[in-house]
């Protein structure tokens, strides 16, 4: 009778450690993709604003080009002037 009772309750101890492990295992898995996905959720973001970032500069300089044309002409009539 003892035996019998020692090994109903080894055979119900492993499983209840199998059973966990498979849940440890499915919370990682879980976690793992929960990470990809943000990870690529970030990428997709940190790109959309680094092709503003890269529009807004592009901007700037076009803007700088025409100002410098504005004071190269202004400084051309104030030449004319003398």
């Amino acid at each position: 009778m003892v035996v019998v009772m020692a090994m109903g309750l080894s055979f119900t101890s492993c499983r209840d450690t199998e059973r966990k492990a498979d849940d440890v295992e499915n919370v990682i898995d879980d976690t793992g993709d929960a990470i990809e996905n943000a990870a690529d959720d970030v990428a997709d973001e940190t790109e959309g604003a680094l092709e503003k970032a890269g529009k807004a500069i592009d901007n700037a300089a076009e803007e700088t080009k025409e100002a410098g044309k504005a004071i190269d002409s202004a400084v051309k009539e104030i030449g004319d002037d003398n």
